[in-house]
């Protein structure tokens, strides 16, 4: 059995990049295809045999919660297939939530969580990447899950990816590589210029933390009013240690429209009731396309 049972999932962003919609409907609980963005995490998080997960949510997104909650509503629903994979979440972990008044960054929306967490280690599941891993294999955080059982330091995952792309994240430091996906991680820089790049193994939304990420968000400094988690864990590692690891996964930005479109599409290509008609559309569409130019 592995040893991290918990996770957090930090959902309170204010979604202002998809307005007007998340005026009144959550940022997470868009759907892709047929179940909000939200549930494909939390699946996620499941798969790596984590029982207790905290929603961190802001005020007014008490509804993320309530998806993950019986409704009597239901009960005698004629067509009950269709609120399977909800049922199933519900049978294997307790879905909570931890409200953060103030949106104070990503390393608040994690210190909301400490009690939550207690003395043990951690998965931290950013509600913005949505990764997807085919069936039968391992889930990103699964992964790293695995990774932080080897090791016991905290571990970052992390993907290869474009000096455009590593420039607007958090990138690693690297040192000893201990295997093919695992190296050591001496420092982590948030949005580094082109010319401090260290690498281009960018940290993308996905973390398994000891519990001493606590007292390093405690006393990190606040940048324009926000506590960067990528501020607590490279001073976490500078005492602990830590690893970067390399997760495999496709992983699909919904934090921006065009990675949200992206992720239907492709998970619509993999839905047995749309994938004939939408790759028939996506065809028609592409020869429309072609013959305008």
């Amino acid at each position: 059995m592995g040893k991290v049972k918990k996770a957090i999932i930090p959902v309170a962003g204010y979604g202002t990049r998809f307005l007007p919609i998340t005026k009144g409907v959550p940022k997470e609980m868009l759907p892709v295809v047929d179940r909000p963005a939200v549930q494909y995490i939390v699946e996620e998080a499941i798969a790596a045999g984590i029982e207790d997960i905290a929603l961190i949510i802001s005020p007014g997104k008490e509804g993320i919660l309530k998806y993950f909650q019986k409704h009597e509503i239901y009960d005698n629903l004629k067509n009950r297939d269709r609120l399977k994979s909800v049922d199933e979440i519900m049978a294997k972990a307790k879905i909570s939530a931890v409200v953060q008044e103030k949106m104070r960054g990503n390393g608040d929306a994690v210190l909301v969580a400490k009690d939550f967490i207690g003395n043990k280690p951690f998965a931290v599941l950013f509600g913005d990447d949505v990764i997807y891993t085919p069936s039968g294999e391992k889930t990103a955080i699964q992964q790293l899950c695995e990774a932080y059982d080897r090791t016991e330091k905290s571990i970052v995952g992390v993907k290869e990816c474009s000096t455009e792309l590593a420039i607007r994240c958090g990138c690693i430091v690297p040192g000893k590589r201990l295997d093919e996906k695992t190296v050591e991680m001496l420092d982590i820089i948030e949005k580094p210029s082109v010319e401090e790049l260290p690498s281009h193994l960018a940290s993308f939304g996905r973390f398994v933390l000891t519990p001493e990420i606590f007292e390093e968000l405690e006393n990190a400094p606040l940048f324009k009013d926000e506590l960067y988690l990528t501020v607590a864990i490279r001073n976490l590692i500078k005492k602990q240690g830590g690893y970067a690891y390399t997760f495999d996964g496709r992983r699909f930005d919904l934090g921006n429209k065009f990675g949200f479109l992206q992720a239907n599409i492709e998970y619509g290509l993999r839905n047995e009731e749309t994938k004939d008609e939408l790759k028939e559309y996506i065809l028609d569409m592409a020869e429309k396309i072609k013959g305008n130019k």
